[in-house]
Formats: C-alpha cells, sequence, structure tokens
C-alpha cells in the first residue's frame, strides 16, 4: 500500500528542517562572535578534552617562565655581589703587598690600616647585601640580616650562616638552587682564610708594624679570592642553564599556543562561507515550503 504523505506531515517535515537550518545558523552566529569553534563542551567533547590539557599546560608554563625570571634576576645579582667582593680582595692584596715591605715608616703602615679598615666595612656590607628586601647570604632566614653590627661584641669571623637552601622550579621536575650562604663565600668560623679573620690580622700586624705578619696574609687573601672564583664559576653554570631552560619554555609556548588555536580558533573564511550556505538554504526551504503548504504558515515562519 503507497505512502499517503499528508499537510501535516509536510508541515511537521518542513518545520523540523527550518529549526535544524536555524540552530546551525545560530551556533554559526555564536562562533563568529567568540571567534572559537568550542564554546561549550557539547560543541566537541574531545576537543574540549585537548583544550583544557593545553591550557594548563600553558598556565604552568607561565608560572615557569615567572620563576626562571626571579632565578635569573637572584643569580645575575649573586654574581654582581661576588665579584664587589673579589674587587675589596684584589685591594686588600695589593695593600697586604705594600704592608709586607719593610722600607715603609710607621706613618704609611696606619695609612694602610686605615683604608683596610674601610675595606672590612665594605665586605660586611657587600655580605649584607639584599634584593628586594631579602638578605641573600643567610640561606632560607632572607628576613635576617647575617652579619648585624648591632649585635654586641660583635665579630663577623664567628657569625655562622643559614646553609638552608633556596629553589625555584623552572620546570616539570627540575629544581635549582639560586642561593648561597655567607660562610661559603666569606669563610666560616676557625678557617684560616675567612676574610673577616684576615682583615683583622692584617690590620692588627700593621698597627703593629709587623711585616711578616701582613706578608702571612698574603696566602688566605689569595686562597679566598679562589673560593669566591668558584662561586661565580658555579652561579655562571647556574645562569646557562637556566637561560636555556627558558628557551626551552618559550619554544614549549609557542607550540601549546598553536595547538590550543587549532582546537579551539575558528576558520574565519570557511565560517563565513558556511553561514552563507546555511542562509540560502534556509531561505530555500521557505521558497519551496511556501509553494507545497498553506501560505499562512510559510508567512507565518517568514
Amino acid at each position: 500500500m503507497p505512502l499517503r504523505v499528508t499537510p501535516g506531515m509536510m508541515h511537521t517535515q518542513l518545520t523540523r528542517n527550518l529549526n535544524r537550518t536555524l540552530t546551525d545558523m545560530s551556533k554559526l552566529q555564536e562562533q563568529m562572535t567568540t571567534g572559537r569553534k568550542i564554546n561549550r563542551a557539547s560543541d566537541d567533547p574531545v576537543g574540549i578534552t585537548y583544550s583544557l590539557r593545553y591550557r594548563s599546560e600553558l598556565q604552568a608554563n607561565v608560572q615557569y617562565q615567572k620563576n626562571i625570571d626571579m632565578a635569573l634576576s637572584w643569580l645575575d645579582f649573586n654574581d654582581t655581589v661576588l665579584q664587589q667582593a673579589q674587587d675589596v680582595l684584589k685591594r686588600l692584596k695589593e695593600l697586604a703587598v705594600q704592608g709586607a715591605n719593610g722600607t715603609n715608616p710607621g706613618v704609611a703602615l696606619g695609612n694602610i690600616a686605615d683604608e683596610v679598615v674601610q675595606l672590612k666595612e665594605q665586605i660586611i656590607d657587600i655580605a649584607n647585601s639584599t634584593l628586594n628586601g631579602k638578605y641573600v647570604f643567610n640561606g632560607e632566614k632572607t628576613d635576617i640580616i647575617p652579619y648585624d653590627p648591632t649585635v654586641p661584641s660583635f665579630d663577623p669571623s664567628q657569625v655562622v650562616t643559614d646553609s638552608g637552601a633556596i629553589y625555584y622550579m623552572v620546570g616539570v621536575g627540575v629544581k635549582l638552587q639560586i642561593n648561597l650562604s655567607g660562610n661559603d663565600v666569606f669563610g666560616r668560623p676557625g678557617e684560616a682564610d675567612n676574610i673577616f679573620t684576615v682583615f683583622d690580622e692584617i690590620i692588627n700586624a700593621l698597627q703593629n708594624g709587623n711585616h711578616a705578619g701582613v706578608t702571612a696574609q698574603i696566602a688566605n687573601i689569595e686562597s679566598r679570592m679562589d673560593k669566591i672564583l668558584t662561586q661565580q664559576s658555579e652561579i655562571g653554570a647556574r645562569v646557562n642553564r637556566v637561560e636555556l631552560m627558558q628557551n626551552r619554555l618559550k619554544d614549549l609556548e609557542l607550540n601549546l599556543t598553536d595547538l590550543q588555536s587549532k582546537t579551539e580558533d575558528i576558520d574565519f573564511e570557511k565560517l563565513i562561507i558556511d553561514a552563507k550556505i546555511n542562509e540560502n538554504i534556509y531561505q530555500a526551504s521557505l521558497s519551496v515550503g511556501a509553494k507545497i503548504i498553506t501560505p499562512s504558515l510559510v508567512d507565518f515562519l517568514k
């Protein structure tokens, strides 16, 4: 028995087709407005999973890059301060060589001693250097001054600084120490080349005209300079590693951004074409419907 197509069936099918086309047009309009092809999870359940993953990785990447910037600032500052300490020790060595000369009169030794006293004050200032209000040579206790001259009977050669390490996460599972201990740089109590002990010995020897005592400290100055140079080399190696990580993270950011764009962003040219096609389909459906369905219904739909 042949199937009879009634006007009601045609009305229903036409209405269904028009509603589907209107839904498609609305979705395309939303995509054109937002510039994204995924505006809700139902738009692309698989795509939204990748999109969320890319966003999460990009956020982590941004934080790692911030950590790297802070780590580089700290490391560069440490390198600058260590170089300042080296400059002070170079001058101290020059004065020690002059003071070790037995032909210097007492007045000359007194003048040299006065300058050495000033250099000692300078090295204490360097040991108490701060970056953004944090003391860089007191381990994890960055809020406490390591060599506090206001302490009664202050003796910097006997100071024990905090040895705690400060780490920055600069990548997935990658952390880097960025600080130095004051004792590693300036010497520990009891060490012959503790820089503060060396200063005290040279000052005492100069004030008492003890040329041999001054001469004996030259080797300790050189020993401490070598140790600071080792610290500078370590800082340089860390800076190189951080810079490599920085370049790697920038490349990763570009890749993730590109992947996210391919997953979320629309192709405007294709979208405009699809929108025009849907508009033509809608108008054609109305035109055809006007010829086969009661005009009052079509007029209402228009």
